[in-house]
């Protein structure tokens, strides 16, 4: 199948209702950077964001011929990354703090493409420091952060614990940073917006 890079939204939204995980993947690309960093920005936590997006993406792909995405893609994920978020805020009594955030959000959602032919070129570099990685290391880091599996989900694939998914990963995200001098939250950007 030719790249799916140039399809609209919309197209890509009837072929993941006929079960095409292609244009899924399409669909995460193009937006999980942009939901994790806002996530991650509200609610200070980068482990919280990650689940509430990786949540989101899970339901997407497992319910998408029931889901009504509306006109708009992005107007849906949004929304859908608010909810989930004000759910999560709802716990800390800060709800009136977000409002602010998520007009910044959608804002800042516009500029999603601008940058990502340069990302790419760095997501490749970053590709190629996880490749050299020990190799339970990369399978570990590779399951959690390219196959977007939950650390309970690693632990019982590898039957290990998830203690040792955790330290796994954070030694593995060390290593990058060491070696590429980037912060966390640039590694997972790029990560996400480059699947191989």
């Amino acid at each position: 199948m030719p790249s799916l890079n140039t399809y609209s939204d919309s197209e890509l939204v009837l072929l993941v209702k006929n079960g095409n995980g292609t244009a899924f993947k399409e669909i995460y690309e193009r937006y999980w950077t942009i939901l994790f960093l806002h996530g991650s920005r509200v609610l200070g936590d980068e482990e919280d964001a990650k689940d509430i997006v990786q949540e989101l993406f899970v339901q997407l792909w497992n319910k998408a011929d029931e889901l009504n995405f509306g006109h708009s893609l992005s107007a849906y994920l949004f929304t859908a990354t608010k909810n989930r978020i004000l759910n999560h805020l709802a716990h800390r009594k800060v709800k009136s703090d977000y409002e602010e955030s998520l007009r910044n959000f959608v804002q800042e959602g516009e500029l999603i493409t601008e940058e990502h032919l340069r990302e790419k070129e760095l997501a490749l570099i970053i590709e190629r420091e996880i490749s050299l990685l020990p190799p339970r290391m990369r399978e570990v880091f590779e399951l959690s952060r390219k196959e977007f599996l939950s650390y309970k989900e690693i632990a019982e694939s590898l039957n290990i614990s998830e203690h040792t998914v955790r330290r796994q990963v954070s030694n593995a995200l060390s290593i990058l940073r060491s070696r590429m001098g980037l912060p966390t939250i640039v590694i997972y950007m790029l990560l996400s917006n480059h699947k191989s």
